[in-house]
């Protein structure tokens, strides 16, 4: 019995995410609002009533597909407050893995884009703001600490703050449209590493330098 309900769940488990990325490869290419259900589960090869129990409507799918990046880019944000380490080792750790789930998730980057940059589409509404401010007031922080720690310079932490969120950005989105251009992952550690090299304050100490708790 045991047996049979893993099994089960298993195969529910693969349906599920056929539904999840044939509808991600359908809003990618065609826009939300022009795709439709029937093509969703045409695309996964099941029925409506099977999207409709895995996620009830296009709009359930589309809350879904967001959920798991997003999930994951929170998580990862509070983490660089709270972890230890020096202030550069903490920002490294965070743009980097911020462009992993980015490019794991592109085509969903690509969805979001068209949402939020495009004319709208009907999707459910998703405060993308909220988290591109709470991905500021983190960086914010940690910059802060490494000025107060005298790891940086006493630069502006704004001005530092824009330096390196523009940084990785720019790579995003050469990922998003010029993927041939990329610039890979070590690319952005080189890029990033550049920009922070700026406003640190003894590269000879740089790394030996720990967060006070």
């Amino acid at each position: 019995m045991a047996k049979r309900e893993r099994k089960g769940a298993e195969v529910g488990g693969e349906v599920r995410e056929r539904l999840l990325s044939g509808a991600t490869g359908l809003f990618a290419a065609k826009g939300y609002a022009a795709t439709t259900v029937r093509e969703i589960v045409e695309r996964a090869g099941v029925t409506k009533p099977v999207l409709y129990y895995y996620f009830r409507s296009k709009e359930g799918i589309y809350l879904d597909l967001m959920r798991e990046p997003f999930g994951k880019f929170t998580a990862l944000v509070e983490g660089t407050v709270l972890e230890a380490g020096s202030a550069r080792e903490r920002l490294l750790r965070l743009f980097l893995m911020t462009y992993d789930i980015f490019v794991e998730n592109i085509d969903t980057a690509r969805v979001m884009y068209s949402i939020y940059y495009g004319p709208p589409q009907g999707a459910p509404f998703i405060d993308f703001d909220a988290y591109h401010r709470r991905f500021q007031e983190a960086v914010l922080q940690v910059l802060r600490e490494g000025v107060r720690d005298g790891e940086f310079r006493r630069v502006d932490p704004h001005d530092a703050m824009w330096a390196v969120i523009g940084a990785v950005n720019v790579a995003m989105e050469v990922e998003l449209c010029h993927p041939r251009q990329s610039l890979g992952r070590d690319g952005v550690r080189r890029v990033l590493e550049l920009v922070l090299e700026g406003i640190v304050m003894n590269r000879k100490t740089t790394g030996r330098i720990r967060r006070r708790r």
